[in-house]
């Protein structure tokens, strides 16, 4: 009997992707800039929206393996989900109604604790729900609906707040609460999960994590998710001083640039799923990691005296965009068809883990080598982390996804 994917299922659990993004879009978009208001420190507003990416390391991992063991009339994610994105509404909500600074800190951590109560459980679900073969596909659905989010926050959001700083948080806050009701109207996991009852209860923490990390085809699929996240987030948060400082151009030019990888990251979300379908997610994955290798070394070729560097960037970067969504699309899946049965959450967690170790070392890492050597070095510094991912992709072989006939 054939194995369907159940794409209203799919697209009902997009939501909660789809508030996890319009809640970090808004937040990275518009809460320096409140930050600004007290802070004149780059560096020090800088560490303060690095404050998730601390949390991953430690909470998300925990909240995964916990919502692995535990057991409710509303299933083992549910009530992660219902504590945190209720609590993550109220406290974005909050964050335009500071006070001073030190209200405005305490709305922004807790609203982080509360996303990092719920980000690994939702996420989580899209394997629960979904058989080995179609995950692919399930993940460029739930991506594709982030997507959407994302673009809310930065078209809607940006006019909102023309009109009022707290407009967008409050815009975040309802979508949080609509989608938290979607969520919870129409995903019911001892129905909806498979093989619910056979999900095993067992380890404890640090084991349920040393499982993950035991196995030689996981660690070196984390060790390449950490590599090309360092190599593409710092990049992404240089790009805008590369443009101004090393190409000559305007910051919102060089920021308009950026939108090209969000956007052929949108457009081609659902074809790399279909892609990850039918020649392997660990194939598609490899391509897509070339294809920024050889991209981001053309960049590095565009100079700062070429009339027609931004337009050709911009050609680039929606290439990029293709290749990114081949990586992005497809590692999730990979991760989680390696997990055994009952880790689920706990391997969902190491993989926000992993990218959270980058997204804290990248930063700093890119911008003291940019301050010894230049911008003009920044490319290289991608195409080698991209490499390094590729050395490791090389060495993933995961035996069960070989005898599933898709890898």
């Amino acid at each position: 009997m054939e194995r369907k994917l159940d794409y209203r299922k799919t697209l009902l659990l997009g939501f909660g992707f789809f508030a996890i993004s319009i809640t970090w879009s808004v937040y990275n978009a518009f809460m320096p800039v409140l930050l600004g208001n007290f802070l004149e420190s780059s560096a020090l507003i800088g560490f303060i929206m690095t404050i998730d990416n601390y949390f991953a390391l430690f909470i998300q991992p925990a909240v995964g393996f916990y919502s692995d063991g535990i057991n409710t009339r509303f299933g083992r994610r549910m009530p992660f989900i219902m504590i945190g994105m209720p609590l993550a509404a109220v406290f974005m909500a909050l964050i335009p109604n500071h006070f001073n600074l030190t209200s405005l800190v305490f709305f922004l951590v807790f609203m982080n604790l509360s996303m990092s109560l719920y980000r690994s459980p939702v996420i989580a679900l899209m394997p629960d729900i979904t058989y080995m073969e179609h995950r692919s596909k399930a993940n460029s659905i739930i991506n594709f609906m982030g997507g959407i989010g994302s673009l809310i926050a930065y078209v809607i959001g940006s006019r909102l707040f023309k009109y009022g700083e707290g407009y967008p948080f409050y815009l975040s806050a309802v979508l949080i609460v609509i989608a938290f009701t979607v969520l919870f109207m129409n995903i019911k996991e001892r129905r909806d999960v498979i093989g619910y009852e056979k999900a095993e209860e067992k380890r404890d923490f640090v084991t349920g994590v040393k499982t993950a990390l035991k196995d030689r085809n996981t660690t070196f699929l984390l060790f390449a998710i950490c590599s090309w996240f360092i190599g593409f987030n710092g990049v992404e948060t240089f790009f805008t001083r590369y443009g101004s400082l090393y190409l000559g151009v305007d910051p919102s030019v060089s920021a308009f640039t950026l939108s090209f990888i969000s956007l052929s990251f949108l457009m081609f979300a659902i074809p790399a799923g279909l892609i990850g379908t039918k020649i392997g997610k660990r194939n598609t994955i490899r391509i897509g990691v070339a294809g920024v290798i050889a991209l981001m070394v053309a960049i590095y070729f565009v100079k700062p005296g070429n009339p027609n560097a931004i337009t050709i960037i911009r050609g680039l970067f929606l290439l990029v965009g293709f290749s990114w969504a081949c990586i992005n699309i497809n590692s999730y899946p990979l991760v989680a068809d390696m997990s055994p049965l009952g880790l689920l959450g706990t391997y969902t967690g190491v993989y926000y883990l992993f990218s959270s170790i980058a997204n804290i070392v990248s930063p700093p890492l890119l911008g003291f080598i940019v301050d010894t050597f230049g911008f003009s070095i920044m490319f290289l510094y991608g195409a080698f982390f991209f490499i390094l991912a590729f050395v490791f992709m090389t060495m993933v072989k995961d035996k069960r996804a070989e005898l599933n006939g898709r890898e």
